[in-house]
């Protein structure tokens, strides 16, 4: 996509406004708070806001001759996984590397951003458009940063016996309480899945498909906190024949016995949420439980997890809005049913894989999506703490099937004769 000097402007300040967002995010922590890796899964504050810098470094400044000074080793500590770039960091290790400290990071982004502004001022449109749709890439690659920044912070406050809350000025989960469960109808057939030329996707939404689907009834709203828990009185977690093999093994060997960050005690559940500890909603949609917890789920309620053709089909046809990042609520809130957007991914049923005609970007940009098309379920629709811009109907997320430290959920889907 070529920018003109309006578009120019635009992306400069698009940019800016990303770069400052990540920084806001971080902000409510103590250095001490960005040191830390709550597991292997997860990356310190610290490592993401170095990585989204190194990023632009890398990638952009680098090649068009703007890169400001780094912090010694920064190439090796924050490459992510590009190993056309290079060796790094291994990602289990990333808490245990206590230099550079925050302030030079938070120096380090200064000088980035400083830089970036510099390109745009003095840069020709030819270097300008030739670099937009890396810029564009980026900007979108630190989104999806903020979110993981996030969830990793949750998972290592989750940790602290005190239950502490990122945040204590967050908005309000209140919401109406969740009716009975509907569903929306389709009768199948050939319909398109995937994104559209034109607008910003990632490579993995390309190119559009047409699929076949059986007629299919998907639920009108997200599987709730209660139910959930009746679930689990009934014995869920217990039971096998609910359990794909693997998904037993796992909930086992990890002592699974309710959703992460669920405790109970004196009979009240309570959940560790960005705001610190609450009692367990009801009416909110469930969240973090893994694919197996969701497919051992749908089997117990006599359902299905559906297929991301099935999500999307139905998806495409609804307004794309929900409880997002922006809404600063960051945590599940009941919600309107008919919505396919917000509060928490949803697991399909469908392994994360290429589409037919798939082919990665060249470079080492080309290791963003494609190298992961292997052990992993998609996922759909966003969550409370995804950036509203990230939402469409064909957006894929992946996940590998154990994992429950995002913000997962689900909504069932059945068979129509």
């Amino acid at each position: 996509m070529a920018f003109d000097t309006d578009d120019r402007e635009t992306l400069a300040r698009s940019l800016a406004r990303v770069r400052e967002r990540t920084r806001a995010l971080a902000a409510p922590l103590s250095p001490e708070d960005m040191q830390p890796q709550a597991m292997p899964d997860a990356s310190p504050t610290k490592w993401h806001l170095a990585h989204t810098t190194w990023f632009f470094d890398e990638f952009i400044l680098g090649p068009a001759g703007y890169s400001p000074p780094a912090p010694e080793g920064a190439r090796y500590l924050f490459n992510s996984y590009y190993e056309a770039v290079g060796e790094r960091q291994a990602r289990p290790e990333r808490g245990l590397t206590t230099r550079p400290s925050a302030v030079e990071i938070l120096d380090w982004r200064a000088r980035v951003d400083e830089a970036l502004e510099r390109m745009f001022a003095q840069g020709g449109s030819a270097l300008i458009n030739d670099l937009a749709p890396l810029i564009e890439l980026g900007l979108n690659h630190e989104e999806q940063h903020q979110e993981l920044l996030l969830m990793d912070i949750l998972s290592l406050f989750a940790l602290h016996p005190g239950a502490p809350a990122y945040r204590t000025d967050l908005a309000s989960a209140e919401g109406p309480a969740a009716g009975p469960t509907g569903w929306i109808s389709s009768d199948g057939g050939l319909v398109e899945i995937g994104a559209g030329q034109g607008g910003f996707a990632f490579d993995c939404e390309r190119p559009r498909q047409r699929v076949w689907l059986e007629p299919f009834a998907l639920a009108d709203r997200l599987v709730t906190c209660g139910e959930w828990q009746a679930f689990m009185a009934d014995g869920g977690y217990d039971q096998p024949a609910h359990w794909l093999s693997d998904g037993w093994d796992r909930a086992r060997a990890e002592g699974w016995r309710a959703p992460a960050y669920w405790e109970e005690a004196d009979g009240v559940w309570t959940r560790r949420t960005l705001a610190g500890r609450e009692v367990v909603d009801p009416d909110a949609p469930v969240c973090h439980v893994s694919y197996y917890e969701a497919d051992a789920y749908a089997r117990w309620a006599g359902a299905r997890l559906p297929s991301e053709g099935e999500w999307e089909s139905i998806a495409a046809t609804r307004p794309v809005a929900g409880n997002v990042l922006e809404r600063d609520i960051l945590r599940t809130a009941p919600s309107a049913g008919d919505q396919l957007f917000g509060d928490v991914w949803e697991w399909t049923a469908s392994a994360y894989s290429p589409y037919r005609g798939f082919a990665p970007a060249a470079g080492a940009v080309g290791e963003y999506n494609g190298k992961f098309m292997s052990g992993r379920q998609v996922m759909r629709g966003g969550c409370c703490v995804t950036p509203g811009a990230h939402l469409r109907a064909s957006y894929r997320n992946f996940f590998e099937p154990h994992q429950r430290w995002m913000f997962s959920g689900l909504r069932l889907a059945r068979d129509c004769a």
